[in-house]
């Protein structure tokens, strides 16, 4: 082991706990990695077992089948990310709950306790890169070897790499996995510990289940790293559509879950005949369908964890951006059945490598199928199931950086009638400046019975009944181990100075009374495509009911249809009207006004106090445009 990692430079009571360790591996290739995984006999069936104060207790079971391992957890709370489980336990700024506030006592007793407890495993550590390949940060992960499958997780998302390839170097982040301490320590909740310096993060995981961790504990390294450097890892999609006619437009999608972004880089659904139902009216089940031949090309750029790393920016007024990851864990709660998704299925059967699979059915030595959910204890389908797949295997993928032409947000909106007003108000394409696409960035909206899991009952509770919650600055918030308002300046520097990006706000679910799923967020993508570099003109710009909303199009040809004028202005619906409207911009505004108050400190950026003071008075929209002027 000393000979092996004698290039990384580590703090001496992690160097003392690994020379302590009677047998450390560290995988040369990833076959290695995923035999480890198997457990020692190579399966078919391995029990990741460990002893909690005497008694064995089954973490996980990993079942080998021909394209891949399926891993399961006993409990169902394990089987998703806890949402409540980041705590934080240095002294540098941060909003989130510190760990000696929640436990009632410093971490660093805890932090030698699980140093010790794995220099008495057998371990497996691995190198990866935190943010990809390319301009990722070198970093280790230190894992007890009968969870190798967590490793072989982490390395499929970031991407496999050697010590050797690395180079002699000092971890950025080093991610530790101690899965009994959930029990010894935490009354069985999952606990993921950040420790941060200026020039090391920390992330001790005591739990098997790599959401919290090896996903999104990896993502608030980035936004760690970021915050110090000055750049942002956004939680966003992006796709590079390229229209009938060879006109080629980047979108990036942003917005709270269940905001559209994976559907972003979906093509757009038709029924049996070819047409494309726009959407259902709520109150008369009247369906509006409109008729478009061929369709745009896409092919997707980023899933989830989106670079807009210093080094990619060119400084003229266009974002780049690149995939943080080498590999995308994705959920498949949509697949229920053999082909609903021919070319996805494809390559999770018949993949070029062995797959890792989550909260699947799986049977010794037979083919995992993405739709073999396994089931809850209530009987029920588990609502995340996952797999990771590498880049390589998603279809069209583009692999370079790409300039991104219009950066849209998505939001979940209820239906809105006259008998039911709420504040599924928003049209299906709204043109807004900076100001306004920060405004919306700082709230991110979750609404109208959001799918996500992993919810507190609270949020879960006022989701379900049309309520709103605010996910928080980017989304990525519930990430981020520092400040708001430290996140929030970074994220208006960013669109302020992509000052040739166009940016436009697009529900999903509902317009107004009519049920629209994603169909508007993909004709939206489609419309804008299709405009590629041509310039909006302000003529054909509205002013939408609610400034909030910005503009909207007066109206909207695709293919040489127009959509219906009342998809762009929801108030002159016959089933809604102006006075329901207005009082779901009521209940928008005021929830905006509501969480924008925080903002409002001594370290907030200038012009941001500008743009919510503009917010907080109901300025109107020429307020938020003499601001940040709008690109067309």
């Amino acid at each position: 082991m000393s000979r092996t990692l004698d290039s990384v430079t580590l703090p001496a009571a992690v160097r003392a706990s690994l020379d302590a360790c009677a047998n450390v591996i560290v995988p040369s290739t990833r076959d290695e990695l995923y035999r480890l995984a198997l457990g020692p006999e190579g399966g078919p069936r391995f029990s990741v077992d460990y002893d909690v104060n005497g008694t064995p207790v089954t973490e996980a079971t990993v079942v080998r089948g021909k394209n891949g391992i399926a891993v399961n957890y006993p409990e169902d709370y394990m089987r998703r990310r806890d949402p409540d489980c980041m705590r934080v336990a240095d002294d540098l700024p941060t909003d989130k709950p510190r760990y000696r506030d929640v436990f009632g006592a410093e971490f660093a007793p805890v932090k030698a306790e699980t140093l010790d407890w794995l220099s008495r495993q057998d371990l497996v550590v691995v190198p990866f890169k935190a943010g990809g390949l390319t301009h990722g940060y070198p970093s280790l992960a230190i894992c007890p070897v009968n969870s190798a499958f967590f490793a072989l997780t982490l390395v499929d998302l970031q991407g496999w790499v050697t010590l050797d390839e690395i180079g002699p170097f000092t971890p950025r982040s080093i991610l530790y996995v101690a899965p009994p301490f959930r029990h010894t320590h935490f009354d069985g909740r999952q606990v993921v510990v950040h420790d941060r310096t200026d020039t090391l993060h920390e992330v001790f995981a005591y739990n098997l289940y790599p959401g919290p961790s090896a996903k999104k504990g990896v993502f608030s390294v980035l936004l760690d790293i970021g915050e110090h450097e000055g750049w942002v890892t956004a939680h966003a999609s992006s796709v590079r559509v390229t229209t009938p006619y060879e006109n080629e437009t980047v979108v990036m999608h942003e917005g709270a879950s269940g905001g559209g972004k994976s559907e972003m880089y979906q093509e757009i659904r038709r029924q049996e005949d070819g047409r494309i139902l726009l959407g259902t009216n709520v109150v008369s089940n009247e369906p509006y369908v409109i008729t478009l031949g061929e369709t745009s090309a896409l092919a997707p750029v980023t899933d989830d964890m989106t670079l807009c790393h210093k080094d990619l920016q060119r400084g003229d007024g266009k974002l780049v951006v690149a995939d943080a990851e080498d590999g995308w864990f994705v959920r498949v709660d949509n697949l229920t059945e053999y082909g609903q998704d021919i070319a996805f299925e494809r390559a999770c059967i018949h993949p070029e490598q062995p797959l890792v699979f989550f909260n699947i059915d799986g049977t010794p030595d037979s083919t995992v199928l993405p739709w073999e959910h396994t089931l809850d204890s209530n009987g029920k389908r588990c609502p995340n199931p996952r797999v990771v797949i590498p880049r390589s295997q998603i279809r069209h993928v583009v692999s370079e950086p790409a300039d991104v032409d219009v950066r849209t947000f998505g939001v979940r909106m209820p239906a809105c009638t006259r008998a039911n007003p709420s504040y599924g108000i928003m049209g299906m394409t709204h043109v807004v400046p900076a100001s306004l696409a920060w405004l919306w960035r700082l709230i991110a909206p979750r609404g109208d019975k959001n799918p996500s899991i992993g919810e507190s009952k609270a949020a879960t509770d006022k989701l379900a009944h049309g309520g709103m919650v605010a996910e928080g600055v980017g989304s990525y918030w519930p990430f981020s181990t520092g400040t708001k308002v430290a996140a929030a300046n970074l994220l208006l520097q960013q669109l302020v100075e992509a000052n040739r990006t166009r940016y436009v706000l697009t529900p999903n679910q509902h317009i107004g009374a009519y049920k629209v799923g994603f169909s508007a967020e993909w004709l939206t993508r489609e419309y804008l495509a299709r405009r590629g570099g041509g310039r909006l003109r302000q003529s054909e710009l509205v002013e939408a009911r609610c400034p909030l909303f910005g503009y909207t199009l007066k109206e909207m040809k695709i293919d040489g249809q127009l959509v219906r004028p009342t998809f762009l202005r929801p108030e002159q619906q016959s089933q809604v009207g102006e006075e329901a409207y207005d009082a779901g911009a009521k209940i928008l505004t005021d929830f905006f006004k509501s969480e924008l108050a925080q903002f409002l400190t001594d370290d907030l950026d200038p012009l941001g106090r500008k743009i919510i003071e503009v917010c907080m008075r109901d300025g109107s929209i020429d307020e938020y445009v003499d601001l940040t002027p709008l690109y067309l």
